[in-house]
């Protein structure tokens, strides 16, 4: 039976069922589970965590007489949760970028220890916290729901060291945009998300020397990099009651419509819409993060770098519907406008996909640094328009990343 306490009722012994509040308020990945280390109990305390709910079919109730919420009115309440979750009824105020920005950098901060816990404890061939890994997913989904570009584009900036594990929160993070993009119910929706997050879960089994080689690999390596879709999948199946489009897209992200794919060379509608959403995600992240063997490309670039392999590569119509969830200028892009001045995206506006809001910082006339200006493309007091694309690397602006996010040497 769950209960709701305060706590500083908490005891050793007592099965934690679940936080009441934001897992970046705890200080654990995972929220269900026997307290049994005092150190566990200290950082509960420490935290801003207020209440939390226990099994006390699973572990120690309160003390006898001590006050807490009862028993009918936990489950009660319970299960008017779910039923909210399930119905769709948590409501999310959109905000602008810059009001998000700060909060997602917190979430890829800690969706990446969390990620990189995840996979430690596969490789040690532990079985999956599928609930913990909800809970992240439930959070990057509220992120993209309040600002879609905000937490998207600060997961775009990670080391090669840490591509995979961030890879894994910034294709979690599209799926959920392409999601809503595509129409998706809010069950779908979330479903989409795990999926991104554990799509790369048998990299986790891969020699470490093939997974961060910074060169081309051989055909062998090559061999044993394709491998991870199954091996990923080996280790979903042992866990209880993994969501059918889970198992889906970590087995089939890597097929192409035109079947030269891997593991089963599936092609056209052989591949699920959960499979096509993901190779899409997948593809977006790798082309534009830095990896160990090359530079990331600029967003717009792979995009339109992405448009020229639709035929054969990835489904038409979901490849349209991600990139009108990114923007054909998604937010970092380098741009210069008709006036000759370069500026860096910083917002769609809803509008059009040609007329973000951009950041310029540089004129091209004057060949010098300018003082920034943000302009909404889609005002009608706006002549301005996007003129070209630029290349980031002939530019070398040490800033860049820091004039859209707002955080100084932000990288993960």
């Amino acid at each position: 039976m769950l209960k709701k306490i305060s706590v500083h009722q908490l005891g050793l012994g007592m099965h934690l069922q679940e936080f009441c509040g934001s897992w970046m308020e705890h200080p654990f990945f995972r929220s269900s589970f026997v307290l049994t280390d005092p150190k566990d109990m200290a950082a509960i305390l420490g935290s801003s965590i207020k209440e939390v709910w226990i099994d006390c079919d699973k572990g120690l109730d309160v003390a006898a007489g001590e006050a807490a919420v009862s028993e009918a009115e936990s489950q009660a309440q319970v299960d008017d949760e779910i039923k909210q979750m399930a119905a769709g009824q948590r409501q999310i105020a959109p905000v602008s970028a810059v009001q998000e920005l700060e909060r997602a950098a917190k979430i890829c901060q800690r969706s990446k220890q969390a990620v990189l816990t995840m996979f430690e404890e596969a490789r040690m061939g532990n079985a999956v916290d599928v609930d913990g890994a909800k809970l992240l997913v439930e959070e990057i989904t509220d992120s993209v729901s309040r600002n879609p570009g905000a937490l998207i584009s600060l997961a775009r900036l990670k080391t090669a060291d840490d591509y995979t594990y961030m890879h894994s929160v910034a294709v979690c993070a599209m799926m959920v945009a392409l999601a809503k993009q595509l129409g998706l119910d809010e069950a779908q929706t979330r479903s989409c998300g795990l999926a991104g997050l554990l799509h790369d879960l048998g990299k986790a089994v891969m020699p470490m020397e093939v997974l961060n080689k910074p060169g081309k690999l051989s055909d062998a390596e090559f061999t044993i990099i394709k491998s991870h879709p199954v091996e990923g999948h080996k280790m979903l199946l042992g866990g209880v009651n993994v969501d059918p489009i889970v198992m889906e897209v970590c087995l089939h992200h890597h097929e192409k419509t035109d079947g030269s794919g891997y593991p089963d060379r599936q092609s056209g509608d052989q591949i699920s819409l959960w499979a096509r959403m993901g190779a899409v995600c997948d593809v977006y992240d790798a082309i534009t993060s830095n990896r160990p063997y090359k530079s990331g490309w600029d967003p717009a670039e792979a995009l339109r770098k992405m448009a020229e392999w639709t035929k054969g590569h990835f489904d038409p119509k979901v490849f349209q519907a991600f990139v009108k969830s990114m923007g054909i200028y998604p937010v970092g892009s380098l741009v210069r406008l008709t006036s000759g001045r370069i500026g860096v995206v910083m917002e769609q506006t809803g509008k059009s996909l040609t007329t973000p809001s951009v950041k310029v910082f540089f004129s091209t006339k004057s060949n010098m640094r300018i003082m920034p200006q943000l302009i909404d493309l889609s005002s009608p007091d706006t002549r301005e328009k996007i003129a070209a694309r630029e290349d980031p690397a002939q530019w070398r602006f040490a800033d860049l990343n820091e004039l859209w996010s707002g955080l100084p040497g932000v990288i993960w």
